[in-house]
């Protein structure tokens, strides 16, 4: 742990309590009426519609099973990590954030008490040593559900505040006792959504639209409080990195006089250049969702195909983007929130984890581009669904917290599905669009180039 005295900041109270496992869902369009077939699923075969969510190892407590999936579709979700309302129908809780590295991550939760009378406090976790473990972070009083916080690689937490039509910043962290926040100042704005944490650790940007335009903020990391960096004509959404350095931004971009939405990238070492990135159908809504700097892998959500599907392709590669059969499920919702790093040149053989929502709840998906099965897994009791990282060597690292363990990690090693050919190296099937791409690094600065600009019957074939 790395407590930081910063001078000029005040402390509150500590209060430590056991804190509440938070889950959350948001909105994202369901594909009604999709269709899998048992192969899907992993080892055993289930009937069409279900699957078989199976214990990862490390979980103090049974996750969700599996066949309660076909019984119907939640409202879906396009953003791992979420808020979801609590059981007692309590205000909702801020998603659980993670570094980059998987270092830190951070939360707002709930100390005890009666329902809809809960107390929320920031809660920074522990995760790189050898045993997890949780600091809370409350102040003079309680914070507003509709908070946001942000873990920093030296341990610190940002917490952005909505006070009336003005958005506050600071950052906390522990000082013995009780708890130091240094304020950083104000952005005169309604609304505004954190992005993820850079990747270097440093730096936070924050979000703000509305239907002309958007601003990007740096609100933590800069050497005078909150600045803006950038204006982009459009409503932006969304935010994946593209980049190690914390340079290559990726947002959805909707233009000002309307249409679809296109994924571009924002270089903030150019002046905030935008360049398009996702160009898959001139109509299309073309989402990106993740991307590894690693390997160049990225997930995409486009509706190019006819309707929303799930899709991937390679960062500079010129082949059309790929929208798997097997990551279509019926009544439920298939949102990836990790890749595995390290795999360089390697885009196909990276595992992805993904949060699958259904009537039951939340679980665990792992699928890889080379590969043709998504393999379903319980999730640990108390799991913040859209929460997890990947070790370079494939475990798949998941926080929870609930009665029995206040702050939790669950291991799951990548199953193994893909046996390469003896005479080159690539997946013996290559029918179904499922052999690699072209091998293409991405570079670590440098114009994206944009994907899936080939006729639609390419880009939307089945893996």
């Amino acid at each position: 742990m790395t407590a930081c005295a910063i001078e000029g900041g005040s402390a509150g109270a500590a209060a430590t309590a056991e804190p509440e496992a938070e889950s959350g869902t948001e909105p994202d369009p369901k594909e009604p009426g999709a269709e899998s077939g048992p192969e899907e699923y992993g080892a055993e075969p289930e009937p069409e519609g279900s699957g078989d969510p199976r214990k990862p190892a490390g979980a103090d407590a049974p996750g969700l099973p599996g066949s309660a999936a076909d019984e119907g579709g939640p409202e879906a979700s396009s953003a791992a990590g979420g808020p979801a309302a609590p059981a007692d129908g309590g205000p909702l809780p801020g998603g659980f954030t993670l570094t980059a590295d998987g270092a830190y991550a951070a939360r707002l939760t709930a100390a005890p008490g009666p329902p809809g009378e809960r107390a929320w406090y920031p809660e920074r976790w522990t995760l790189d040593g050898p045993e997890p473990y949780a600091v809370p972070l409350p102040l003079g009083q309680p914070e507003e559900p509709d908070a946001q916080v942000a873990p920093l690689a030296d341990g610190r937490v940002l917490i952005r505040r909505r006070v009336a039509d003005r958005q506050m910043f600071s950052l906390l962290y522990p000082t013995g006792p009780g708890t130091g926040e240094l304020l950083l100042g104000a952005v005169e704005c309604a609304e505004m959504t954190l992005l993820p944490p850079s990747p270097d650790g440093r730096c936070v940007y924050a979000l703000s639209a509305d239907e002309h335009r958007s601003s990007l903020w740096l609100v933590a990391g800069g050497a005078f409080g909150p600045e803006e960096v950038a204006r982009i004509p459009g409503r932006c959404s969304g935010g994946a990195w593209l980049d190690r350095a914390g340079r290559l931004l990726a947002l959805d971009r909707r233009a000002p006089g309307g249409g679809p939405v296109k994924a571009v990238a924002v270089d903030l070492g150019r002046g905030a250049e935008v360049t398009p990135l996702l160009q898959i159908a001139p109509g299309s809504d073309d989402r990106l969702l993740l991307a590894d700097a690693d390997s160049g892998l990225l997930l995409i959500r486009s509706d190019a195909p006819g309707h929303d599907r799930l899709g991937w392709g390679v960062l500079g590669s010129c082949l059309p983007v790929r929208f798997p059969e097997c990551l279509r499920l019926a009544d439920v919702a298939v949102t990836p929130f990790a890749v595995q790093p390290g795999q360089m040149l390697m885009p196909e053989s990276c595992a992805v984890a993904l949060r699958i929502d259904g009537a039951a709840g939340s679980w665990v998906g792992v699928w890889r581009p080379a590969g043709r099965r998504l393999h379903q897994f319980a999730a640990p009791l108390g799991w913040a669904p859209g929460a997890g990282y990947w070790s370079r060597d494939g475990v798949l690292r998941l926080p929870y917290a609930n009665g029995a363990t206040s702050c939790g990690v669950a291991l799951l090693d990548a199953p193994q599905d893909v046996e390469p050919s003896s005479v080159t190296g690539r997946p013996s099937d290559a029918e179904g669009g499922t052999q690699p791409s072209a091998a293409v690094s991405a570079p670590a600065v440098c114009k994206p180039v944009p994907l899936g600009q080939a006729p639609l019957h390419r880009a939307a074939r089945s893996d």
